[in-house]
This record gives C-alpha cells, structure tokens and sequence, in this order.
C-alpha cells in the first residue's frame, strides 16, 4: 500500500506538468499565429514602400545687385514657400 500511496501523487504530478506543457504550447502558437496576423494587416495598411525621393528642381536664380539679393523665380508656385521663409541656405561645393 505504501508503493501505492505514493505513485499516485507522481502520477497526479505528471499528468498536471503534461497539461500545463500542453496548454502553453498551445497559447504560444496562438499568439504567435495572432501577431502574424496582426503584422499583415499592418503591412496591408501602411504604406511603407512608398518612399519617394525628393529631387532637386531649378525654380530660381540669386543675383546680386549692390547689396540686396534679387531672386528670380522661374516657378511661381515657389513663391509661398519664400515667402515664409522655408528654405535653407547651402554653398555650393565649387565657389569654395
């Protein structure tokens, strides 16, 4: 009676760390499977590929003329964005 008495807490034991082995394999495939999911929907959603290069485009000339700086626009859409001051100032690599 004692072998008994105590391979039924032994197999309580391993019948319980089977089930819980089971249980979180099983919760770790779902979550995994449901942010995969999640992930499509993400890059279905979000345009992240669309990465447009933005090129340089001659709109205007700088000229001198005593000491006030004259700019001629060659499009007048630009006009706005001067206006407002949203431009930044670059030398140009060959007056070094």
């Amino acid at each position: 009676m004692s072998n008994l008495d105590i391979l039924i807490p032994f197999a309580i034991l391993l019948i319980l760390v089977v089930y819980l082995i089971y249980t979180r394999n099983k919760f770790e495939k779902d979550i995994v499977r449901l942010y995969e999911e999640k992930f499509e929907q993400w890059k279905e959603n979000t345009d992240y590929k669309k990465e447009e290069k933005t090129s340089k485009d001659l709109v205007g000339f700088v000229f001198k003329e005593g000491y006030k700086l004259k700019i001629e626009l060659l499009d007048e859409k630009i006009k706005d964005t001067l206006e407002k001051s949203k431009f930044t100032i670059n030398t140009f690599e060959g007056c070094r």
